[in-house]
């Protein structure tokens, strides 16, 4: 595995070594080692799938809180999308700032997200499958979130949002949940 420091500390994209042959490739997309030697303590305790129909569809955003924080390894295996994080660390030179990564089933990249940080992304095709790799059970209680389209953050999406669940566009603003990031 190759791992990318992004302008967001503490997280980083993760591109394949393949060993390629005239069959195909082999590769590892999991280490505990190799992600001890970036500072990253990943053990995980659940895998997720989302499918999702049409391009434009856009999950998120999404975080847990204590005692149920959790960091994710994201990868696309079937399509493409457009997967974003936001750092809500109140105390990191980043706070409340993001970046995008285009992920993809070509590309084989992998977004690891950080605790602490918010996640969601938009579909760039048709039928496209994401497939999470997370630290915590999911746990409705310490569940949170906020507007794909926060003005607080000015995400631009490369698409205009086709759909989005009722959940996800009735989260309140994030100036109303700021406070309670708050070490």
């Amino acid at each position: 595995m190759k791992l990318t420091a992004t302008p967001l500390p503490d997280a980083f994209v993760i591109e394949l070594e393949k060993r390629e042959d005239d069959r195909g490739f082999f590769a590892r997309t999991f280490c505990v080692e190799e992600l001890k030697v970036y500072g990253i303590q990943m053990d995980i305790l659940q895998s997720n799938i989302g499918f999702n129909y049409q391009k434009g569809t856009v999950r998120g955003f999404h975080y847990q809180v204590a005692p149920a924080i959790e960091r994710k390894l994201v990868r696309c295996t079937r399509g493409a999308i457009y997967d974003v994080i936001v750092d809500l660390r109140p105390n990191s030179p980043t706070y409340r700032q993001h970046i995008g990564v285009e992920l993809t089933a070509d590309n084989y990249r992998m977004l690891y997200v950080p605790d602490r940080f918010a996640h969601g992304y938009q579909t760039l095709t048709d039928n496209t499958e994401v497939f999470y790799q997370v630290s915590s059970l999911y746990n409705p209680a310490c569940e949170r979130g906020f507007k794909y389209d926060d003005p607080a953050f000015d995400i631009r999406w490369p698409l205009p949002v086709s759909k989005i669940s009722e959940k996800d566009v009735s989260w309140v603003p994030f100036t109303a949940i700021a406070p309670a990031l708050e070490p």
